[in-house]
């Protein structure tokens, strides 16, 4: 797997978002993203996994070239199970409106002016299949960010008992 990428640490000062640039060769990135959820270690509690996403509005999880589709890929991963709460409800708002923030507020052109005039596309990745409320949600955002040609895809990659 390390000769099919490699991965870049970056930090963007102007509004402290922590994300990685990852290139990926000879390689499908949904296939690449399969790998590397399928071969993580899963904390057994989602209270841990709170713990780990607190304070993680304004971070890009993995910002990537996808060179198939020549589109921008920023992923959000959300490996926590939905509880249908306004506190994640909020959270998932939050963490949209850095990524998109990224995007049109010149950050990704900054960063990575190599990218900057492609389409983009943001993924948010769950461990479970989002609630009604979270859907609700995530559908109102796919409809306005269409205005913006910011495409959103949710991929749900439960976990195999």
């Amino acid at each position: 797997m390390l000769d099919a990428c490699r991965a870049v640490g970056r930090r963007s000062d102007r509004r402290r978002v922590e994300y990685w640039t990852l290139s990926v060769g000879n390689r499908q990135l949904k296939d690449f993203f399969e790998d590397q959820i399928s071969n993580s270690p899963r904390d057994e509690s989602d209270q841990l996994a709170d713990l780990k996403l607190s304070g993680k509005a304004g971070v890009i999880d993995l910002l990537a070239h996808d060179t198939r589709t020549d589109e921008v890929v920023l992923v959000m991963n959300e490996p926590r199970a939905w509880d249908g709460s306004d506190e994640r409800l909020h959270e998932l708002q939050e963490r949209f409106n850095a990524y998109v923030s990224f995007l049109l507020d010149g950050e990704l052109a900054e960063s990575n002016p190599e990218l900057a005039e492609k389409h983009a596309r943001i993924e948010l990745r769950c461990n479970h299949i989002p609630d009604a409320r979270a859907l609700e949600l995530i559908g109102m955002i796919h409809d306005q960010l269409a205005f913006q040609e910011i495409k959103i895809e949710v991929v749900v990659c439960e976990k195999k008992l």
